[in-house]
This record gives structure tokens, sequence and C-alpha cells, in this order.
């Protein structure tokens, strides 16, 4: 089982809550998480957070702003 550093836990916790490790990857996470209080408190904050934000919907862009982003982006790919 791999042990992880608090940095590569925090790397990790979207991948851990979308169920997205392998079992020593998710072992390694659970068994860092049972002895480390400070990152059972980022897992539980980032859970309320997505929680919170999770059910908005997503903002409309206008058409023009849509357009100008879009050029940007297609301008910025040929450069």
């Amino acid at each position: 089982m791999k042990r992880f550093t608090c940095d590569e836990l925090a790397e990790l916790i979207t991948a851990y809550l979308d169920d997205a490790l392998d079992d020593p990857s998710r072992a390694g996470v659970e068994a860092h998480l049972a002895c480390c209080g400070d990152c059972g408190n980022y897992l539980h904050q980032f859970r309320t957070t997505v929680r919170a934000l999770g059910d908005q919907p997503p903002e409309k862009l206008s058409s023009g702003t849509r357009e100008r982003l879009m050029s940007a982006f297609r301008n910025h790919r040929r450069s």
C-alpha cells in the first residue's frame, strides 16, 4: 500500500471522491485519512463545497462573449 503525503492526498481527493482510484491507492488514501485529522478536515470541507455548489446550473455566456473566447482559443492554438 502506498503511503501518501498530505500534498499528494490533496491532489487525489477528487479521484478519491469519484471512486476513480485503483484499490492500492484508495487504501493508501483511506489509511492517511485515518491518521491525519487535517486531511480528514480537508475531505470534509471538499465534500461540503461539492454539495453546496454541485447543483448549480451552468451559467450561460452571451453569444458575443462565447465567440470572443472561441476566437481567442483558436488563435492561441495556431500560435
